[in-house]
């Protein structure tokens, strides 16, 4: 039985002799005396400056990965506002946020006036101002949300709208204004859809005009 265990040996040191002549380290998986020597490295000139390290540096060759195809604004008839837009996304998020915006200001300011008239007589100055406050943001968070949802739905018909014309007119924004109006007051009833359905459709008309007035 000895000669299976001596041939087995054979076997390998047969194996392992490859690697140790090749010089490559089986823990390591490469040949150690293959790197280079490090204080060539370091002696290169400029190896170690620190201006390349910063997460600015070399912009003054200009940025060439960004792609400027999505900058092109909408060519749709009409489409042309008050604010440059590459389509509806645009007019979504920007008005939207600017609607918001200006509910939540105008609710504040509402919020601030309600909670002066509301005022304790002889009340400490720390009771007033929790008074004012809480009237401020009980009305601007309020009126925010509610103008933000309204600018969504209203945007997202007159996009809609838009893709099946073929163009952005005044009777778009128009009857955007009716249906979004209708649409947010449709738990309510029919009168109250009818009174949001015109105050929208008003108010998507007043916007149509100052943009005439505004542009020509």
């Amino acid at each position: 039985m000895s000669w299976l265990f001596g041939s087995s040996k054979k076997e390998e040191t047969s194996t392992t002799a490859p690697q140790a002549t090749s010089g490559i380290d089986p823990k390591l998986g490469f040949d150690p005396s293959s790197v280079a020597d490090v204080s060539s490295i370091i002696s290169t000139p400029g190896a170690l400056d620190t201006s390349r390290l910063h997460p600015l540096a070399g912009l003054e060759k200009g940025v060439e990965y960004l792609d400027l195809e999505d900058e092109a604004l909408s060519q749709m008839e009409g489409s042309q506002g008050l604010l440059p837009s590459r389509g509806w996304t645009d007019d979504l998020c920007y008005g939207t946020g600017a609607v918001y915006l200006m509910g939540l200001g105008l609710g504040g300011s509402y919020g601030f006036v309600e909670g002066l008239k509301n005022i304790p007589a002889g009340a400490p100055g720390k009771l007033r101002l929790n008074t004012v406050l809480n009237h401020i943001t009980r009305r601007g968070p309020f009126i925010g949300n509610n103008a933000g949802v309204l600018a969504i739905t209203y945007n997202l018909i007159n996009a809609t709208l838009d893709g099946v014309r073929g163009k952005h007119d005044t009777a778009n924004s128009i009857v955007s204004g009716a249906l979004a109006g209708a649409l947010f007051k449709s738990t309510k009833g029919l009168k109250p859809m009818g009174y949001a359905s015109g105050m929208m459709a008003g108010a998507a008309g007043a916007w149509c005009g100052l943009k005439y007035l505004l542009l020509g």
